[in-house]
């Protein structure tokens, strides 16, 4: 039942990161490569009925979180709580930027909740590549200090960062150099996501640009995807034991890396959807590719007093995971209906649709 539970969990998770990981590097696009106000509008029309919707996923993957796994949820909602309120208003700014910019038809007003737009989504990319970091790497569960842990097993607190900037420090911080470099792959990834959505769902004449923008960054995206394999043993030894136990798992990175090169020929698509594809797929199979490398771990350990978090013992009684079943199934099949609906409106192009024009 656990099991069940933590598969739906990571599945609510991936597709957030596939959904609203478009608009994040939207609005990156937005930031860096929209200098009219026509292809302003087009990046915005092309997330403006679907942002707002993507963001669902990631609060009923936190209260399927708080359901299923409640002592995962309350260790994490306390150690992350510095970066979770930074991330809270983030996506605060982010989305006032979308709604309040066409509200005023002046300069000044429209340049502010533009680059409000624009560096939230900048720093959201950047803040939950930090994040999958730090499940990577672990965290000092009990707070050990010299071999004596100071509070319960589960509990720990982590600063933004702390003065060695290392991952091997006792004392842990959010930033180091190793989730910082994944937090770079976050963005990256992103902003090549995002632009491979404006090419599928515009005719903006972004596209053609966009398209060099995704070759280039994806030979940088490469660099640092085997940038990150080859530090991974520096914070694990044995990074790749659950592929060597179970071969099945080599599925997942295969499928990242059929997406990583699967871009190099994004100039050559006849059909603007494929990039977006392949994005997705590499987006999907990094991070199943990570979960499959902790697993059954949840949240690991950095100290050897206290044993890591697995979705064993963080998980719910089981009676009570049981019973949830019923209502996942319900709101699974609103869900299903809902997003087809919505996609199945808004497909097509989506120049015309003037999101936030007043």
């Amino acid at each position: 039942m656990e099991l069940f539970w933590y598969i739906v969990l990571m599945t609510m998770l991936t597709i957030y990161v596939i959904l609203d990981g478009y608009d994040f590097g939207a609005g990156i696009i937005h930031l860096f490569f929209a200098k009219t106000e026509k292809d302003k509008k087009a990046i915005t029309s092309a997330i403006g009925p679907f942002w707002d919707a993507n963001e669902v996923w990631l609060i009923a993957a936190g209260g399927v979180l708080f359901f299923a796994f409640p002592t995962l949820y309350a260790s994490s909602f306390s150690g992350f709580y510095l970066p979770l309120i930074m991330i809270l208003w983030l996506l605060i700014f982010r989305a006032i930027g979308l709604e309040l910019r066409g509200q005023i038809h002046n300069k000044m007003w429209e340049i502010i909740w533009d680059k409000a737009f624009g560096i939230a989504s900048l720093l959201l990319a950047l803040f939950f590549g930090i994040a999958l970091g730090n499940v990577v790497r672990g965290v000092n569960l009990g707070m050990v200090t010299d071999g004596v842990s100071a509070h319960e097993p589960h509990y720990f607190f982590l600063p933004l960062w702390n003065s060695s900037f290392s991952p091997h420090a006792e004392h842990l911080g959010i930033i180091d150099w190793f989730t910082l470099l994944l937090g770079v792959v976050g963005v990256v990834s992103l902003t090549i996501h995002g632009a491979n959505w404006i090419i599928f769902k515009t005719n903006s004449d972004l596209n053609q640009k966009l398209k060099k923008v995704v070759f280039k960054l994806n030979i940088g995206l490469l660099a640092l995807v085997i940038t990150s394999l080859l530090t991974w043993h520096i914070i694990e030894p044995k990074p790749f034991h659950n592929f060597i136990e179970n071969p099945w798992l080599w599925i997942f990175p295969l499928i990242a890396f059929t997406g990583l090169f699967g871009l190099f020929k994004v100039k050559s698509f006849k059909k603007d959807g494929v990039g977006f594809l392949f994005s997705s797929l590499f987006l999907f199979g990094g991070l199943t590719t990570t979960v499959a490398s902790i697993f059954p771990k949840v949240l690991p350990s950095t100290n050897d007093v206290n044993p890591s978090l697995t979705l064993y013992n963080v998980a719910a009684h089981e009676y009570g995971l049981s019973v949830g079943i019923y209502w996942f199934v319900i709101a699974a099949i609103l869900v299903a209906v809902y997003m087809f609906v919505q996609y199945r409106i808004f497909k097509g192009k989506m120049d015309d649709v003037g999101y936030g024009e007043h």
